[in-house]
This record gives structure tokens, sequence and C-alpha cells, in this order.
């Protein structure tokens, strides 16, 4: 089986090892190197990572707190596949806040046009460099920005919680389905467009129809 990098090596006042077998873990389960039905044991992740296997276990009930992994005594982690289910409430979570969002940043919009650019410019060179991981990473970024600038912490609280289950979703939308991250890049380009305009209406059309056509790239994944 192939693992990330193991992450080796004590660092005075660094992460404990229980963090770095969650950080390791939680990377591996976003990059789709631990796919979803893949079931591992104690034993595999403490040798990829180089401690023992009391903060292996300690990083796994973190993980299975979060949704991420289901534990089986005495036979490892399954790492959860996601399910119709959880893509379709987590799309119906992004319409409810993002929409709500972007409703609420049009009249300060200017506030956060040139932090959209960036992040636009940002998902356009990780793209342009194959670099999945970073290219989704801007890509929820330019959604977050807008997002905080709404000004709700409630809000923003609720929609970083489901920022792993998000990039989960979208690595493997722009892994699995070639084409995606040019049209993402489109989209996201023209919502920045819209954004420049005079038309609120246009700024959340633009937001809910990349929304939607996320969640049928995601669906045709499953």
């Amino acid at each position: 089986m192939t693992h990330p990098t193991p992450v080796t090596g004590a660092r005075p006042a660094g992460p404990s090892a229980a963090e770095r077998v969650y950080q390791h873990v939680k990377r591996a389960l976003l990059e789709q190197v631990y796919p979803g039905g893949l079931l591992i044991s104690e034993g595999e992740i403490a040798e990829a990572t180089g401690v023992s296997r009391t903060p292996v276990r300690e990083a796994l009930l973190r993980l299975e707190a979060e949704g991420l992994v289901k534990l089986y005594p005495k036979r490892g982690a399954l790492i959860r596949p996601v399910s119709a289910r959880e893509i379709a409430d987590v799309i119906e979570a992004r319409r409810l806040v993002e929409l709500h969002a972007a409703e609420q940043v049009w009249p300060r919009r200017d506030t956060i046009r040139d932090d959209l650019a960036r992040r636009l410019d940002e998902m356009r060179r990780a793209h342009a460099a194959g670099d999945v991981t970073a290219l989704m990473a801007a890509d929820r970024a330019f959604h977050a920005t807008v997002v905080e600038a709404a000004g709700n912490e409630i809000l923003a609280e609720l929609y970083h919680r489901l920022r792993d289950r998000q990039l989960r979703m979208g690595e493997a939308s722009f892994r699995l389905s070639p084409g995606w991250a040019e049209v993402a890049l489109t989209e996201h380009a023209g919502q920045l467009a819209a954004l420049d305009g005079d038309d609120p209406q246009a700024w959340l059309d633009a937001v809910g129809a990349h929304i939607d056509n996320a969640a049928t790239v995601l669906r045709t994944l499953r």
C-alpha cells in the first residue's frame, strides 16, 4: 500500500505524536491515498508515521468523531466512503450558507474583490502546476472569503466545519473528472465578473450555478 511520506523525528515544542498521526491520516484521506472503503490497521499507520500505537489510537478516535473513519476493534479503521446522502447534505448546506453570504456581501463587495482575485490567481497557478491539493485549497478559500465577509460568525463556523468534507469531495472531483478544473476556473472568473457588475441577481445566479454544477459532477463520481 502506498503511504504519504512518513512523519518522523521528534521536534522540541512541535506537534504531539497523536497530532502528527492525525494530520498524516487526514492528508492521506483527503488526497485519496487512503480511499473510501479501505480498512487500514493501527500497525500500518504506526509504521508509516514512526510512532507507537497509542497516539495512533488517539488520532483515529478524533477522526472517527469527525465522521471520517469508523473504528473496528482489533481490525483497524475503515475510511468512510463518501455517500450519496453526504453529497446531497453538503451541497444543501453550501447553498444555504453561500447564497445567504453572497447576498449579504453585495453592498460591500468592493471589500472582498481583491481577495477573490488573489484566490482565483492561486487556483490558476495550482492548476498549471498540476497541484490538485493546492487547487482545492484555493477553491475552498475563495468561497470561504465570501462567507466570512458576510459577518455571521455562527454561519462561518458552520461552513468551516464542512471544510474537510468539501476538500475530500473536491479532491475527488478534480482528480477523477477530466475537464472539471477548467470549468471551475471559468465559473470562478464568472463570479468575479458578476461581482464587478451592477446586477446583484447575476452575482447570486453565478454563485448558485457553480454550486449546482459542482453537485452534478460529484453525483457522477458515485
